[in-house]
């Protein structure tokens, strides 16, 4: 096979390279194998399945140089027990292996394994266990398991046309706290920690897998509008955002930007909100979720239609296919 760097492939063509080799072994414990969702997902005796997923942080690329080590041990354990939420699940365990330099103080890493427990602990589960050596670059691998009802099951393939499009939360904030960080711009610390303690939405998962409603569902991680041209890949299907239904912190308006276009591209084209955006039937605007802030965005649209936005002044155009990536340029 000719040599090609990972940089040039990106992150994306190569999950669906390896895809392809993992899922040639036929394995009846799996419902769903690799690929195919933001966790695999395993055969269980009974009424339920167990979820799993996996996802490896890095010092340079994930975690912010104002991080604390208490931050980055509830980032390591936020991004996966996102990952448990947007399948509709409640979390039963998370394992971590870190990798330290060997310089690395010992109440350092003590902070991270606070900072893990605690976010376990604040989505109903713990740390039940890792492992540790030593590395060039502080690198945290974690892997969290979860469990849901057989029919309460979420997953990315199931939106249908004219189903609604909706997210948790605000979009962008993580971005903008982010913008802020790398210009020298004072923002509250609310905004930051949207950014440096991301809060996984397992409780609002849960109300929305027992809804019966969503017909599909993943977390914005990597951005709103690469989200969305994954669900649209997947159901084959087209798009209809509005662009005055983005859920824009108001700490944004104030401390970031007031510019609308910008403000729309931190809204679509930066990570790290780890919210959740699923379809879900139209009867979801006579639903009532007291517990969480949700937001009806748009709606599914024929795939020939595309990826649009509606623009405040009534125009229409089309959204790009960015976002965050760990692989690539």
């Amino acid at each position: 096979m000719e040599s090609i760097p990972v940089s040039e492939v990106g992150e994306r063509p190569l999950i669906g390279l390896l895809t392809r080799i993992f899922n040639k072994s036929s394995n009846p414990y799996v419902a769903v194998g690799p690929g195919s969702d933001d966790c695999a997902v395993l055969e269980m005796q009974g009424d339920e399945y167990l979820v799993i997923t996996t996802d490896m942080l890095h010092r340079k690329t994930d975690f912010p140089i104002q991080m604390t080590g208490w931050q980055i041990g509830w980032m390591s354990a936020a991004v996966n027990l996102s990952d448990i939420a947007s399948m509709g699940a409640s979390p039963i365990g998370f394992l971590s292996a870190i990798g330290l330099p060997k310089d690395t103080d010992v109440s350092f890493v003590e902070d991270i394994a606070h900072g893990m427990a605690d976010c376990a602990k604040a989505c109903g589960t713990s740390v039940i266990g890792g492992d540790i050596d030593t590395h060039d670059e502080l690198t945290i691998t974690g892997t969290a398991l979860g469990i849901v009802p057989r029919h309460e099951l979420l997953a990315r393939k199931g939106a249908r046309i004219g189903d609604k499009v909706c997210v948790t939360g605000f979009a962008g904030s993580a971005g903008a706290a982010l913008h802020a960080i790398e210009n020298n711009i004072s923002v509250p610390d609310r905004l930051l920690k949207e950014l440096l303690e991301p809060y996984p939405r397992v409780a609002e998962a849960r109300e929305l897998a027992r809804s019966g409603l969503v017909t599909s569902m993943m977390d914005t991680s990597d951005g709103l509008a690469l989200s969305l041209y994954d669900l649209a890949d997947l159901n084959q299907v087209g798009f209809l955002i509005y662009e005055s239904k983005l859920p824009i912190h108001d700490d944004i308006r104030e401390h970031v930007t007031t510019d609308p276009h910008e403000l729309t591209d931190l809204a679509l084209y930066t990570g790290g909100d780890f919210e959740l955006l699923f379809t879900a039937s139209p009867d979801i605007l006579n639903q009532v979720f007291p517990t969480f802030n949700l937001s009806i965005i748009g709606e599914v649209v024929e795939q020939s239609a595309g990826m649009l936005i509606e623009r405040n002044d009534g125009s229409n155009s089309s959204i790009n296919r960015k976002g965050y990536l760990q692989l690539g340029n």
